[in-house]
């Protein structure tokens, strides 16, 4: 159970960073927007990302990975479609606040005790 309420706050200060460096990714609203916007995204991931991914693998093959970008494009698009106050002005912005939302969860893993 932490474990999930920990997830969902860092989902949610990820989309906050993702908000203040993408262009595009806009949020209004204040933290229980975020946290509803991280659960939201959560459990995107954790239902919804699987499928895509196993449905995609030729093309994920074929560009050697870069694909997954496109997949968490796809999934902050999303939850923005999901969520009131989140909101993404276009595929750009999607792929490339995907992009920031990978490089701060891997970050994340990389100080995380196993």
């Amino acid at each position: 159970m932490a474990r999930a309420l920990l997830q969902v706050v860092l989902n949610a200060v990820a989309l906050l960073i993702t908000a203040y460096l993408v262009p595009g990714v806009e949020y209004a609203g204040g933290i229980g927007m975020l946290l509803l916007a991280g659960l939201v995204f959560g459990l995107l991931n954790l239902l919804i990302k699987p499928i895509v991914t196993v449905l995609s693998l030729p093309a994920i093959v074929l560009t050697l990975g870069l694909f997954f970008l496109v997949i968490n494009g796809a999934m902050l698009w999303l939850a923005a479609g999901l969520v009131p106050g989140l909101e993404v002005t276009g595929c750009f912005p999607a792929i490339l606040g995907g992009l920031v939302l990978a490089v701060f969860n891997w970050i994340v893993r990389a100080f995380e005790r196993k």
